[in-house]
C-alpha cells in the first residue's frame, strides 16, 4: 500500500517552567504506509479523537523520577485516544475494530504494542466517551473514591477541580452513596454546572475567595471525611485544617504545582497525626484489571440516566495545542477533547 500524508502535533522542547504554549508545538506532516509488513503484531489506526488531560505536562519536562516517560522533542507528543483500526498483524485485532488506548496526537498511528488497547465493543454510546467516562478518567475517578477513599453512606467529601474529566464523576459518585459532596472551581460557570448538572451540594469558586480555611468551614462546617485531591498547593494545605478523624484524602493529581519550578510545601502535615488521616496517592495503571467491572457499572449508570458527563469538544489536529495549553488557564468546561476524525 503506498504512503500516506500524517499530519502530526510536536512538541519542539521541553518545557521545564511555566505555563505551555502554542509556539511550544509544531503541527508537520509525514509520510505513513497504512499497512503493517507480514510476520509483524503491530497494528495501525486511524485516530479519532485524543485526550487532553493534566498529566501530559508533567510529559513536558525532562524530570527524573517521574512515574511517566518524558515526551521526545521533535516527535508527536503521544496520548490516550479513541481509534479505528486499519490494518492489523495482531491477532486480537482486525480491520475495522475500534479501540482505546495509547496513540499518537497525528491522524494514523503504527501502535507497536497493541496489548495495551481495549477493544470497544459498546458503541451506543458517543465514540468520545473512550476518552473520558468510559476510559482512563472514568476508572481513575472509580478506582481514586471506591478503592483509595473507602467511602461510607453518609459522609462529607471535598473534591478539587471539581468539574473536570475526573472530578465530575467523583462527586456523581458520591452522591450515589448518600454523601454530602462539595467542589471547588475556577469559574461562576462551573459552579453552577457543578450544582445544576452533577447534583453537588455546594460549590465554590476558589478564584473569588480570598481564605480558603473560610470558604471550606462555610461549606462543610462539620469537616471532610473524604478529600478528592486534584490540585495540592494552598488548597491542600487548607484542607487539612478541616478534615474529620480518621478521614481519608485521595491524591489524584495536583494540577496547580506542574507548571512551577519549585512546587509549594504544606505546611499542615501534622494534622496528618493530630487527625489519623490516611493520605494515599494512587495511578490509574495498578487498577486496569478492574475496568470491567467498572465498565459494566458506569454502563449502567449511562443506560438509567443515573449520571450526566460534560465534555468540551475542539475540533481539528491543528486545534489540539490550544485545546490542552487551556487545560491550565481554565476556559474548558468538562472533559476536554480533540476531534481527529469522524468515523468512515
Amino acid at each position: 500500500m503506498a504512503e500516506v500524508s500524517n499530519k502530526q502535533v510536536i512538541l519542539r522542547d521541553y518545557v521545564m517552567n511555566g505555563l505551555p504554549k502554542e509556539s511550544d508545538f509544531e503541527l508537520r506532516s509525514s509520510k505513513i504506509r497504512l499497512s503493517v509488513a507480514q510476520g509483524s503484531k503491530t497494528v495501525v489506526v486511524k485516530n479519532l479523537y485524543l485526550s487532553c488531560d493534566p498529566y501530559m505536562r508533567i510529559r513536558m519536562r525532562n524530570s527524573i523520577g517521574s512515574y511517566i516517560a518524558p515526551f521526545t522533542p521533535g516527535s508527536p507528543i503521544t496520548g490516550r485516544g479513541v481509534a479505528k483500526v486499519i490494518d492489523s498483524g495482531h491477532p486480537n485485532y482486525k480491520k475495522g475494530d475500534l479501540v482505546w488506548g495509547m496513540t499518537g496526537w497525528e491522524e494514523y498511528s503504527l501502535i507497536t504494542e497493541p496489548e495495551t488497547l481495549f477493544k470497544i465493543e459498546h458503541t451506543d454510546v458517543p465514540l468520545s466517551y473512550y476518552t473520558g467516562i468510559l476510559g482512563m478518567p472514568g476508572l481513575t475517578a472509580y478506582a481514586g473514591f471506591y478503592e483509595v477513599g473507602s467511602p461510607k453512606e453518609g459522609e462529607y467529601v471535598f473534591v478539587s477541580a471539581a468539574s473536570g474529566a475526573v472530578g465530575q464523576l467523583v462527586g456523581q459518585f458520591a452522591k450515589l452513596k448518600n454523601c454530602y459532596v462539595v467542589g471547588s472551581a475556577g469559574s461562576k460557570e462551573k459552579v453552577y454546572l457543578l450544582k445544576d448538572r452533577f447534583g453537588f451540594d455546594e460549590a465554590f469558586n476558589y478564584k473569588e475567595e480570598h481564605d480558603l480555611d473560610k470558604a471550606l468551614k462555610r461549606c462543610l462546617p462539620d469537616g471532610i471525611d473524604i478529600y478528592f485531591e486534584n490540585v495540592g498547593g494552598k488548597m491542600l494545605d487548607m484542607v487539612l485544617l478541616n478534615m474529620r478523624l480518621h478521614s481519608r484524602i485521595s491524591v489524584c493529581g495536583m494540577i496547580s504545582q506542574y507548571n512551577l519550578e519549585k512546587q509549594e510545601g504544606a505546611h499542615n502535615l501534622f494534622c496528618l497525626i493530630t487527625k489519623r488521616i490516611r493520605m494515599a496517592g494512587f495511578l490509574v495503571f495498578d487498577y486496569y484489571s478492574m475496568y470491567p467491572k467498572y465498565l459494566d457499572m458506569i454502563l449502567r449508570l449511562i443506560q438509567e440516566g443515573k449520571i450526566t458527563y460534560v465534555e468540551d469538544i475542539a475540533e481539528g489536529l491543528e486545534n489540539a495545542p490550544t485545546a490542552l495549553i487551556d487545560l491550565f488557564y481554565g476556559p474548558n468546561i468538562g472533559k476536554q477533547v480533540v476531534l481527529v476524525a469522524r468515523d468512515q
